[in-house]
Formats: C-alpha cells, sequence, structure tokens
C-alpha cells in the first residue's frame, strides 16, 4: 500500500499521470469500492479540454489488480462511445485497453489521452452535424487550425451553443523566457461561443468572446490588460484572428523585453540600498532588500507589476526587530504614493524611490515603536 492510500500499482500510474501530461489532470477526490478493507481504488479526474475541464471516473478493483480500470464519463456524454467498433478487424479495434500492463505505470496516461483524442474527435463530429448555416461555415474555415478545440453545448436547461478554445500565436513563448520555469507550454487562447440558430437570421450576432490563458502566464504578461479588438458586423473568425493575433504578438514582444526592464531597475536600486536579499532571478517581479536608518534596520520589499514602468512599483516595508500580537513582523501597508515618472531612466527612479524611503523610514520606526508598547 503506497502512502497515497492506493495500492503501489494504481499508486505508480496515478503519480505518472499527474507528472507527465501535457495537460494539467487534477485528482478530485478518491475513495474505496470496498467498505472492508478501505484500500482505495478508484477516484475522480479533472482533465482540461476546450477552455474548462471535463471529469470522468476511474474505476480499478483493488481485488483484481490485472484487470484494467473502467472509466465513467459525465452524464451529458452519455453518446460518447470510444473504442466502439462492430468490425471483426482486430487490429483495428486495438487501444490501450486491450493490451492492458497494471505494471506499467504510463499506462493510465495512455489510456486518458487515447480517450481525450477520441472525446475530441467526438465533439468535432457533433459540432459539424449543427443544422446552422453560419456555424458550419465557421467550423470549416477554422477546422484546420492545429490545436483547435471545440465542443457543443446542449441539454434541457441549457441554450444549445458551440464553443471553440482557438489557440493563438505561432510562437514558443516558454524559450522567450530565460532560465523559463515552467513546466507546461505557455499558450494564450481565445474562446468563441456561438448560439445555435436553427432558423436563418439576416443579421447574426457577435459571438461572445474571451481571452484566456495558461495559468503560470501572468509572471509575465497578463491577458487582463487585452483589449480585444472589436467585431464588425458580418465578419467571421477568419477575419477576425489575424488583426487580434497581430496586436498579441507585438505585445508578448513587448512584456519580455520588459523583464530586462525591470533587471536594470533592480539593479539601479543596489547602489543606494545594498545587494538585494532575495530577487526573482526570472521574471524579476519582487526584489527585497535589508536597509538600516540609524540604528533602526527593517526590509524593503518590491514589488512590480507587468505593467513596470507604466504603473509604479508597489513598496512595503518590514520590521525586523518588532513583532504583532500574532508574532508576525510588523509591516506597513503598500505604498505607492510616491514621486513617479515612467519616462525617468532606472537611475532616476531608483532615487526617487530611496529619497521617498528615507522620510517613510522615520514614520516606519515610529508605527513600530507604537505598535510594540501598545501590546
Amino acid at each position: 500500500m503506497s502512502p497515497e492510500g492506493f495500492p503501489s500499482f494504481i499508486s505508480a500510474q496515478l503519480h505518472y499521470l499527474v507528472n507527465h501530461s501535457p495537460q494539467t489532470i487534477k485528482v478530485e477526490q478518491v475513495w474505496s469500492g470496498c467498505k472492508y478493507s478501505g484500500s482505495l481504488d478508484r477516484f475522480t479526474l479533472l482533465i482540461p479540454y476546450c477552455l474548462d475541464t471535463i471529469k470522468w471516473d476511474v474505476i480499478y478493483n483493488a481485488d483484481f489488480p490485472l484487470a484494467a480500470p473502467d472509466v465513467i464519463f459525465g452524464p451529458e456524454d452519455e453518446e460518447f462511445h470510444p473504442f466502439h467498433d462492430t468490425s471483426a478487424d482486430v487490429t483495428a479495434t486495438k487501444n490501450s485497453l486491450s493490451d492492458w500492463n497494471n505494471k506499467d505505470p504510463t499506462r493510465l496516461l495512455a489510456l486518458i489521452q487515447e480517450l481525450r483524442d477520441q472525446y475530441m474527435s467526438y465533439q468535432r463530429k457533433r459540432v459539424g452535424e449543427v443544422d446552422d448555416d453560419r456555424l458550419k461555415f465557421e467550423y470549416s474555415t477554422m477546422l484546420s487550425r492545429e490545436g483547435i478545440e471545440m465542443h457543443m453545448n446542449s441539454g434541457v436547461e441549457k441554450p444549445e451553443e458551440v464553443k471553440f478554445a482557438v489557440p493563438l500565436l505561432d510562437m514558443n513563448i516558454n524559450k522567450m523566457v530565460v532560465g523559463c520555469p515552467w513546466r507546461h507550454q505557455q499558450r494564450i487562447y481565445l474562446q468563441v461561443i456561438y448560439p445555435v440558430n436553427r432558423k436563418y437570421v439576416s443579421a447574426p450576432s457577435a459571438p461572445r468572446l474571451k481571452l484566456m490563458s495558461t495559468a503560470e502566464l501572468k509572471s509575465l504578461f497578463s491577458i487582463d490588460d487585452v483589449k480585444l479588438p472589436p467585431w464588425l458586423d458580418g465578419m467571421c473568425m477568419a477575419e477576425y484572428l489575424p488583426h487580434l493575433e497581430e496586436s498579441l504578438e507585438r505585445q508578448v514582444l513587448e512584456a519580455v523585453s520588459l523583464t530586462d526592464v525591470r533587471r536594470r531597475f533592480i539593479e539601479a536600486l543596489a547602489p543606494l540600498l545594498g545587494r538585494p536579499v532575495e530577487t526573482d532571478s526570472v521574471f524579476y517581479r519582487k526584489a527585497m532588500f535589508f536597509v538600516a536608518s540609524g540604528n533602526f534596520s527593517f526590509l524593503v520589499l518590491i514589488f512590480l507589476s507587468t505593467q513596470f514602468p507604466k504603473q509604479q512599483p508597489a513598496l512595503m516595508l518590514q520590521s525586523s526587530l518588532y513583532f504583532n500580537p500574532q508574532s508576525m513582523p510588523i509591516k506597513s501597508p503598500l505604498l505607492t504614493e510616491y514621486p513617479w515618472s515612467p519616462r525617468w531612466e532606472s537611475s532616476q527612479m531608483a532615487e526617487r524611490i530611496f529619497e521617498f524611503l528615507v522620510d517613510e523610514s522615520l514614520n516606519f520606526k515610529k508605527y513600530c515603536s507604537e505598535g510594540h508598547l501598545q501590546q
């Protein structure tokens, strides 16, 4: 039995899946199929798909370890029947379950990836069969786009709509970051949602558009700062995407260049505040300095946004001597009210912050002393 409560063969397969999947697959819950043994042998996976997640239950049987697991799909996918082939050709039906080996830790990941690929084909088929002329046209123009995913939403209580997840920018952002810490490839997507109109509409409305990205990209580039181009009447995605990608490419390249701008600014602080105690040495979004004003010493924490130098740094002072009743170091609020211009050279920015800190350190010393006396 593994420390996680699974038999060792399940634990090895689950560990490999979580750590080697090209998508960030998460385990939502685990449970046992036998109330007597208590051995965990089933779990729910959250699998990224079309900028959302699908939930699949993976059901092993701890009492029969040689048997392949069952996979139970969501109630909305009752028509999804992978590995269903009525042909007599055995080679045509060969899949990840047909030669299952419970001792191979890679098998669960191979199974889930194969099922996800089949699910993607299933959803493409559903979208291609929608009786909507506009959607048929959009589908035909985007089908050849590499990496695109689509999903048909339908149900009694849900309006019929088709969702596209369109990967943008044919560039490897990971390789553009020196010392890149990301395990997964960082991507930007456009989510496009069309309502299904089974009747002719002379002037169809614009689809719902939302820019999305992989979570870690925000350390370098925030899509919240991007303004989407307007959708003009009669426009289709084939016309819209080139303008969006051209604008995005400029902004991503600028974001990469601003990493070096932040680095030079932090380096300009060193002659005034001393060598930083800690620095974010990849994106240069944070730095910490240990400084002294007379006999009062404290930490200066500097936070830089991806919009630096348009947006000035936020400063925080932290005592190295005084603590609050919870035994935590006393800290100042975030400080942003000080002279600043994005047009200054790095050296002038550093000098203005230093001048501000000379005065603010007196206020912070008084704040710490009064807080200490009140305890």
